[in-house]
């Protein structure tokens, strides 16, 4: 059983709270099991409430312009902070310069640090000495696992009774991992046990019961962790519902993502989301996202399975239109379409119980 939370975080997401490049970040302030989020530190926000400016809800969590702000903010309220947490997602997942400054600052006020980033703090010497002589913890998220500690494919897959949804997408940095525990939760509501398996490094960070962090993976064994994870999430909990995160999408041409959850976890049905105002893929332009029909058919042709809705990404479009983009959609592509950041998961949550209750 895991032991939540693990104590108070400052996310640290210089420069980019206000862009896809925080996406951490967004989902530790939108909700998180494995810390009590105190403060976002981003100085071209700050003095703002993190919940305001990523979606217009009031959260009570501040964004402070420094670590310095942070720690006088919290000694000011009279909490122990006890971790910081980097909130970056950058294009290749590399640490900034500036962030490794905030690093050792925070190792030397006694924080441990959790980062998901591909440069690695636990092998960087400096960073090492500086936890050892303050007896803090570095983890990193995305560092690979021992050869021994992984599993192959092996069609246990097929043993798994609950029903498998898919969260994929039409690009990366679009929402996949909120809608798929905004699901998750609607289920949950709806008195139907459901399960999320995480496959990010926000996920862990979210506290996701059961994780595989597939950037981590050597790719002989994504497909085996992915099955895995599956696997135990119905062997240990019996759920009706098991909600997989997707990543990427299977377009991109960075970050070709959703071929092994589509192939290991088989699922049953297939949520794609969508931001239709986003004309290029995800921090590169130029490169103009393949059209919804396109990706429909892709997903479909790969899985052998029916879109059974899409979800809206609703960036760079005015609230009143969303619903008549909805509309359009279902119109052309006979599939319900619904903004769960929005409108909550409840539409989507009674199209999956219908189809499971029909299929009993």
């Amino acid at each position: 059983m895991n032991n939540f939370p693990e104590g108070t975080a400052v996310v640290f997401c210089e420069g980019a709270f206000q862009t896809p490049n925080g996406k951490t970040a967004h989902g530790l302030v939108r909700f998180t099991y494995r810390y009590n989020v105190l403060c976002v530190i981003d100085s071209t926000c700050s003095g703002k409430d993190a919940g305001e400016v990523l979606d217009g809800k009031n959260r009570n969590i501040p964004v402070l312009a420094s670590l310095n702000e942070a720690l006088k903010f919290a000694k000011n309220n009279q909490i122990v902070v006890t971790h910081l947490v980097l909130g970056l997602a950058p294009d290749g997942g590399r640490l900034p310069d500036e962030a490794k400054l905030v690093i050792k600052k925070a190792i030397r006020k006694g924080l441990n640090v959790d980062s998901g980033l591909h440069d690695f703090l636990t092998i960087d010497k400096e960073l090492v000495s500086l936890a050892r002589k303050h007896n803090v913890v570095l983890r990193d998220i995305r560092k690979t696992p021992h050869r021994d500690d992984l599993h192959f494919f092996t069609g246990k897959i097929e043993e798994v009774d609950s029903k498998v949804i898919a969260v994929l997408g039409t690009d990366s940095a679009i929402g996949k991992r909120t809608t798929a525990w905004i699901l998750v939760k609607a289920l949950n509501a709806a008195g139907y046990r459901t399960e999320m398996i995480g496959t990010g490094q926000t996920a862990w960070m979210q506290g996701a019961r059961y994780c595989v962090i597939i950037d981590s993976l050597v790719n002989d064994f994504v497909s085996g962790e992915l099955e895995h994870a599956v696997h135990s999430a119905w062997k240990e909990s019996r759920p009706k519902f098991i909600v997989v995160e997707g990543q990427g999408s299977l377009l991109n041409p960075a970050y070709p993502g959703g071929f092994e959850i589509l192939a290991a976890t088989r699922p049953d049905y297939i949520i794609l989301q969508h931001a239709p105002a986003r004309k290029e893929y995800d921090g590169f332009p130029g490169y103009h996202i393949h059209s919804l029909s396109k990706q429909i058919k892709a997903m479909e042709i790969i899985s052998g399975k029916t879109v059974t809705a899409i979800t809206i990404n609703h960036e760079n479009m005015q609230i009143k239109d969303v619903h008549k983009e909805c509309k359009e959609i279902e119109k052309l592509y006979d599939i319900p379409a619904s903004d769960v950041l929005l409108e909550g998961g409840e539409k989507i949550a009674r199209l999956l119980i219908e189809k499971l209750k029909k299929n009993q």
